[in-house]
Formats: structure tokens, C-alpha cells, sequence
């Protein structure tokens, strides 16, 4: 029940589902060498961010298969995020 919900919130909130991971988990230390990419990933690409944290966490460390077409799809999710925001600023 809780992966489902990590899920739905992390498409919908991705930045408040990083920001709840980041305090609650020890899942960003565990997928990431260093801190920075994390707090550029919340601020640039949110969702990439939590599919690679997934992926790296669930597929010992790499990225193939069903993972890198997550991550395709999630790299265009936050592309049409940033794209949309910027069509409400003009």
C-alpha cells in the first residue's frame, strides 16, 4: 500500500515526495554519491529525480530495461511541467 501511494504522490507532489523521502528514509545517502544531485534533481527535474532514486535502490544499480523507460517518461513529465509553467508566465 505505501509503494502505491509513494507513486501517486510522487507524480502528482514530486517535490513534496522527495522532501518526505529526504526526512523519513535513508534512501537518498543509499542511491546517490553525493548530496548535490538530489537538491539539483528537486529543483530541476523532480520526477527523474524519485525514478532514479527508484531505480537505483530496486535494480541493483543501474538503469535498464523497465527502469529506463521510467526514466524516459519521467524526464518528458518534468519537461511538459517546466514547459507549462512557462506557458502561465507569458
Amino acid at each position: 500500500m505505501i509503494p502505491v501511494l509513494l507513486a501517486f504522490f510522487g507524480l502528482f507532489f514530486p517535490r513534496l515526495t522527495l522532501l518526505v523521502i529526504y526526512f523519513a528514509t535513508d534512501w537518498p545517502q543509499k542511491a546517490y554519491a553525493t548530496t548535490i544531485l538530489p537538491i539539483l534533481g528537486w529543483f530541476f527535474l523532480p520526477t527523474t529525480t524519485l525514478v532514479y532514486m527508484g531505480a537505483m535502490l530496486n535494480n541493483h544499480y543501474s538503469v535498464n530495461g523497465g527502469w529506463l523507460v521510467l526514466m524516459i517518461l519521467a524526464v518528458i513529465v518534468d519537461l511538459c511541467r517546466a514547459s507549462s509553467s512557462d506557458d502561465k508566465k507569458k
